[in-house]
């Protein structure tokens, strides 16, 4: 091998620390007080906007099932979407895990004609049980059951679609 210039090795510093305070010391704990019970305080109005969330994704649901078109999916979707990225942040992950679900059985066959009606009904009746029951603990067995199947229904659902193409 022929030789060439000796490799140099340069390390940058590392100024981040020095960007945001230095240690965690630094950090303002009163700040950090105030924030925690500024979301304290919103929790109290969480429970509205889970219920009006909730609310939109079952107009869009009754929606799709009065007209089952691209639109209309579309829009279950995107529903779905806001439920899966806002549930857990509101207190009721399996929410988010059923709405998880449903986005990815959606958004998979990404058609509306081969979105498979009862496995969607089963999905939209889970979150409204979820909710209505206030199932918030992860661990409840029934409600983690449910959700399971869901997503292995999901599953099933699309290996066949993928073998039907």
């Amino acid at each position: 091998m022929p030789k060439g210039p000796p490799t140099e090795l340069f390390m940058p510093p590392n100024l981040l620390k020095t960007k945001v305070g230095g240690t965690i010391a630094g950090l303002d704990t009163a700040a950090i007080k105030r924030a925690e019970a500024a979301m304290e305080n919103l929790k109290t109005e969480f429970s509205d906007w889970i219920a009006d969330d909730i609310a939109r994704f079952v107009n869009a649901y009754d929606a799709f099932l009065a007209t089952k078109d691209h639109s209309r999916c579309s829009n279950l979707f995107r529903a779905s979407h806001d439920l899966k990225g806002q549930a857990a942040t509101f207190e009721f992950p399996l929410v988010a895990r059923v709405a998880s679900s449903l986005c990815k059985l959606i958004a998979t066959l990404g058609s509306h004609d081969k979105v498979p009606l009862p496995l969607v009904e089963a999905h939209v009746d889970a979150i409204r049980v979820i909710y209505r029951d206030r199932i918030k603990d992860v661990s409840n067995l029934t409600a983690l059951t449910l959700v399971e199947e869901l997503e292995k229904r999901v599953t099933k659902a699309l290996a066949h679609a993928s073998h039907e193409s």
